[in-house]
């Protein structure tokens, strides 16, 4: 299926969609984990790829997290869903009290199998709506049988949200959506376009979006959008903007992006006046060789730095961790 030339472009939230925190809310901040299969992520995507076995690193990294005070919303795709020693592992680590599971919709590994896999596909937003529809389904009740409850916050896989998605989610007693990646632009390989969307909570179709958070630094940061995609056409643009000082585009995570870079991307989120910071990794990093990002022992060294040195910069500016519970009840006492 060819990639279309135009992809979806997601609207920035308006005035009255925008979700203006209480003051006693404070500053606080969420870490969501893509709970998923492995697969080769340089490799075209296969369904039959459905192996679970990096989860058994999962229970002691949430032990790490757990110590900190820091719940862990876990974003649970299909293959998780239905496999036993997942779901156990998981299971446990509810038991802290502030940890939650959460779907992921991965459409290629996801029943009904109606679609040829391909780039343009992986992204549930692109499909008919009827079949979005029922993989929807299908994962909302694997997660429901598991796990004792149905689902309340949703990510669709690879940023995958499509024109349609929010108003089915809504429909299926959902009540949050962190599908978008703010600032970043997926459309030359099949996905979404989120280049308008910042860092700040919006009420949309129905449905909470918290944004994955991403911000601009540098002395043209004001460029934003516009001038970081006309950076991208040029051989090692972007690089070399980042590099001068001049533009960066920081999203909040430990994959791919620096200790320096992250500690920095927090102060000017801060700055900006984002009062619920959003962190995102994906499970299989936490055992070494499934993503790009941990190779290595070393590499799995420098990820708890990261997010022991996250977590300080955090405390510094009284940024506290908090749960989807407590996100949801504040925005219920905002409507009530």
């Amino acid at each position: 299926m060819a990639i279309p030339l135009r992809p979806w472009r997601h609207a920035a939230a308006t005035p009255d969609e925008r979700i203006d925190w209480p003051v006693d809310f404070g500053r606080r901040f969420l870490v969501f984990v893509d709970v998923e299969e492995e697969f080769d992520w340089s490799a075209p995507l296969d369904r039959r790829h459905r192996s679970t076995k990096a989860m058994r690193a999962f229970a002691p990294a949430h032990r790490r997290f757990a110590a900190a005070g820091v719940g862990l919303t876990c974003m649970v795709d299909y293959p998780v869903a239905v496999d036993r020693t997942a779901v156990a592992t998981l299971s446990e680590c509810l038991e802290d009290g502030r940890s939650e599971i959460g779907a992921q919709l991965h459409a290629w590994v996801t029943p009904p199998h109606h679609e040829v896999v391909d780039a343009f596909t992986s992204h549930a937003g692109n499909l008919p709506l009827a079949l979005e529809a029922a993989k929807l389904d299908t994962l909302t009740q694997a997660i429901t049988t598991s796990f004792g409850k149905p689902p309340r916050s949703f990510r669709s896989g690879r940023y995958g949200l499509g024109p349609s998605s929010l108003a089915l989610l809504a429909e299926r007693g959902y009540r949050i959506d962190s599908s978008m990646r703010a600032l970043h632009d997926y459309g030359d390989t099949g996905g979404m376009d989120f280049s308008a969307i910042d860092a700040q909570a919006f009420r949309r179709d129905g449905m909470i979006e918290l944004p994955l958070t991403s911000v601009y630094t540098g002395l043209l940061r004001e460029g934003g959008s516009s001038l970081y995609a006309r950076a991208g056409r040029w051989p090692r643009g972007r690089g070399a903007l980042a590099r001068l000082g001049l533009l960066n585009r920081i999203p909040l995570t430990p994959e791919g992006v620096g200790i320096g870079d992250a500690l920095v991307g927090i102060d000017r989120a801060l700055a900006d006046g984002c009062r619920l910071l959003t962190f995102s990794f994906h499970s299989p990093t936490l055992e070494p060789g499934h993503t790009p990002y941990v190779r290595t022992a070393r590499d799995r060294e420098m990820f708890d730095r990261w997010w022991d040195s996250v977590f300080e910069r955090l405390a510094r500016h009284g940024v506290t961790a908090t749960t989807i519970g407590e996100v949801l009840a504040t925005a219920d006492r905002m409507t009530g």
